[in-house]
């Protein structure tokens, strides 16, 4: 692989704007080339001769120098053949030191070329080294933010052990704000164990480095914190459960320390996520530093391969004298992170620590796609052997047919609809890794337990097969004598699936991606109690995907009718003739835009902008909408159909505006793309004028209820409000390639590539600054 294609694809994505452009100074060093090539002599072997010529002819009448000059000093040599002159310049600000390079060979056009080429390379290197130090700086005030946090979590835990206790004394963690390392004290200790070892701990960091010294020395060179910091800071845990939300509304809920376990651990846990998300930005840090080293090392060997002059020399030696090469900050904040993750986090155990700090990435496995082309040949062979069953019995004019439509069709539609999501979902996954999204980041998965497209194929591709088997059960629908005795037992096939599906997304058990499922079962939770959880991105993008698997719930509602309430036995119900099944029909489909509604109420009253009450508005508009359906359906008169029309309509503009200008960022007539946006992920701009085109055609695919296209000549009504609902699904999966594609962006634009964690404890003296 190339260097420019292995560079691009280690940058962080979130920083790429400060990386070292790579690419346009390889494109300057082509205009060198070409330029030189143009004004070359014609003739190869000419200029080989000539070039050959004058070189002996230089060494033959340079002055002999003796052998003394190369072990005295420079060779004149170095002097004849200095290319460039690296010089530092002092900016307004303490720390702006600013680098300028003098080309001493400008002459002529090629010389006007290369000055060009060593200007932006000095632009490029600035970039790099004042981004480089912001984000030192950032990680050093992170650090001495972190020391005060751990020095009241090692309070918190001796108050725990020993709530008595008040003259102990502890080590303070931070020296110059540089996080300490060794603090021994961990959970499951005695009080006097743990207080012992916190009083004898110490370390203490010099300008050459880290050293061990004695109890004494530590003393006199650090400032100890005593236990009474407690009472100068605040536990800041925001309320996680719906009932902790209603104490804090009701002005229930105590902000103070109770000294609890319960509250120590859920403290432990912030500051273990505090320190992991702090590892991970130095690890990137450090990644950051190196990738542009390598880079400005290989342009300006590239540059000495093109011109055959010897720059590269001289202007990496400037490199390697900056503060890009010479600060160490990162690599020493990095070891005391380790020790102290590992002493205070993993019992000592390293190996388990730097298992939390530097998690293994997921590795693609052979079996999984061994498993995924299985079941799809699998499920292909399924759908010829139910064509053909169904040819060889003529059930399409069977009649049996509309029997088998209204009562076991839609049982089986719902794990349809399940498996065309999860097939779309696959399909963002594998467009977000091409195009580089950073889609683990942006939902917060924890790293390594991201699935990738293969397996949510193998998934779906495993439902498909298990669907497709229990309809090729349930296809006597003929009511044959000889089979009638087992109808009951393939009437039950499909409750049967259902609960086999339940079982395994609820099963604790470490098996079948049960971090993504958790993941997935907290989030539905958290959409389910809402207003009463903090609204994350993971929770609103859940959100959006029920608001487009309406039909699925209504298949649930179903489920519960026929078994619960409709003679099974004999594949019939009563369920459409019931004023209460209807009714709650209706109610099925507002529940996922009315649970939109209060994420964005919840939204609103936390972050007091004005787009989230125009979001929420806008999921008003439909639920209006589907109110209007729902009057016009058990009215059949113009008013109500007029009304339902005009609801309709208006949702359906309000949601399709907001899908392509706020959540796709497109439709800017500003841009550098005309209609689009500034940034584009996908290279060919077709793709979003017809993603756009298709997200006004399948929605509006959705009002064919109001308007009366409910029955189709050739296909069953309960066939065609399936096909309607998995063009919603169609249009969602398109939507979600955009709407996170517009999120990364926003994300690249801020240089947002990591989670911020609230702290969990607040200083008086901060407060009363603030």
């Amino acid at each position: 692989m190339k260097f420019g294609k292995e560079f691009a694809a280690q940058m962080i994505q979130e920083w790429q704007e400060a990386y070292m452009d790579y690419r346009h100074l390889k494109k300057v060093l082509k205009d060198i080339l070409h330029f030189r090539k143009k004004h070359s002599s014609p003739s190869p072997t000419a200029a080989t001769t000539s070039k050959g010529k004058l070189k002996r002819r230089v060494s033959l009448y340079r002055t002999f120098s003796g052998l003394t000059s190369r072990i005295n000093g420079r060779s004149p040599k170095g002097n004849e053949d200095e290319v460039i002159l690296v010089s530092a310049v002092q900016g307004e600000g303490i720390d702006s030191t600013h680098y300028q390079t003098m080309f001493l060979m400008s002459a002529g056009d090629e010389g006007e070329n290369e000055l060009l080429f060593f200007r932006r390379l000095d632009v490029e290197f600035n970039k790099v080294l004042d981004f480089y130090k912001k984000k030192v700086e950032e990680a050093m005030g992170e650090a001495r933010e972190l020391s005060e946090q751990m020095n009241a979590l090692i309070a918190f835990r001796i108050k725990v052990d020993d709530p008595v206790f008040r003259g102990a004394k502890m080590t303070n963690l931070a020296n110059n704000g540089v996080l300490g390392s060794d603090h021994p004290s961990r959970t499951g200790q005695s009080n006097m164990e743990t207080i012992q070892e916190v009083e004898m701990s110490s370390e203490s960091v010099s300008e050459e480095g880290e050293q061990r010294i004695s109890k004494s020395d530590h003393i006199q060179g650090f400032r100890p914190a005593p236990l009474e910091v407690l009472d100068h800071v605040k536990i800041n845990i925001s309320p996680d459960t719906p009932v902790s939300t209603v104490k804090t509304i009701l002005n229930c809920f105590n902000s103070g320390v109770s000294y609890s376990k319960k509250e120590l651990k859920m403290v432990e846990s912030i500051m273990m996520r505090a320190l992991v998300e702090f590892y991970q930005k130095l690890l990137s840090l450090k990644s950051y530093c190196f990738l542009n080293q390598l880079a400005f090392s290989k342009i300006m060997k590239k540059y000495d391969k093109i011109t055959s002059r010897n720059a590269s020399k001289e202007y990496l030696r400037m490199v390697d004298n900056s503060y890009l090469s010479r600060s160490d900050e990162i690599t020493k904040l990095m070891e005391r992170v380790e020790v102290t993750f590992v002493k205070h986090f993993a019992s000592g155990n390293r190996r388990k620590g730097m298992a939390i700090l530097r998690p293994n990435a997921r590795r693609e496995r052979h079996k999984t796609t061994y498993f995924f082309g299985f079941f799809s040949g699998g499920a292909i062979a399924l759908i010829v052997a139910i064509f053909v069953l169904l040819h060889a019995r003529d059930v399409f004019q069977s009649a049996g047919r509309t029997q088998y439509m209204d009562n076991i069709f839609p049982l089986y539609s719902l794990f349809g609809f399940i498996a065309l999501h999860m097939v779309m979902y696959a399909g963002n996954v594998y467009f977000w890794k091409r195009y580089r999204v950073n889609y683990s980041f942006i939902f917060g998965f924890k790293q390594g337990t991201e699935l990738g497209y293969r397996e949510v194929l193998l998934l779906s591709s495993g439902l498909v097969v298990l669907t497709f088997a229990g309809v090729l059960s349930n296809l006597d629908m003929e009511m044959d004598p000889r089979t009638e005795s087992f109808m009951a037992a393939t009437e039950l096939v499909p409750l049967g699936l259902l609960t086999l599906v339940l079982l395994i997304t609820f099963c604790p058990f470490n098996i079948i991606y049960c971090s993504s499922r958790f993941f997935l079962i907290r989030s539905a939770f958290h959409c389910i109690c809402a207003p009463f959880y903090k609204v994350t991105l993971p929770d609103f993008f859940l959100a959006d995907q029920l608001t487009s698997q309406v039909q699925a719930f209504r298949s649930l509602e179903f489920y519960i009718c026929y078994y619960g309430w409709g003679d099974f036995m004999r594949r019939s119900n009563t369920c459409q003739a019931s004023d209460i099944y209807e009714a709650f029909n209706y109610v099925v489909t507002i529940i996922p835009y009315w649970l939109r509604f209060l994420q964005c109420f919840r939204r609103l009253l936390e972050e007091k902008e004005r787009m989230h009450a125009l979001n929420g508005l806008k999921y008003m508009s439909t639920i209006i909408a589907v109110a209007a359906k729902t009057g016009y359906e058990l009215n059949k008169t113009m008013t109500w159909k007029t009304t339902a029309i005009v609801t309709c309509g208006v949702a359906t503009v309000v949601n399709t505006y907001w899908d392509i200008v706020i959540d796709w960022g497109l439709l800017q007539r500003n841009s550098r793309n005309p209609w689009l946006r500034d940034k584009l992920l996908v290279p060919n701009k077709i793709v979003y004028f017809v993603a756009m085109v298709l997200n006004v055609v399948l929605r509006l695919a959705w009002m064919q209820t109001v308007l009366g296209f409910t029955e189709a000549p050739f296909l069953h009504r309960t066939a065609l409000i399936a096909i309607v609902a998995s063009l919603e699904i169609i249009r969602r999966g398109l939507w979600n390639f955009f709407r996170l594609e517009n999120e990364h962006l926003n994300n690249v634009g801020k240089y947002r590539a990591f989670k911020s964690v609230p702290l969990p404890f607040n200083y008086d003296d901060r407060e009363d600054k603030m």
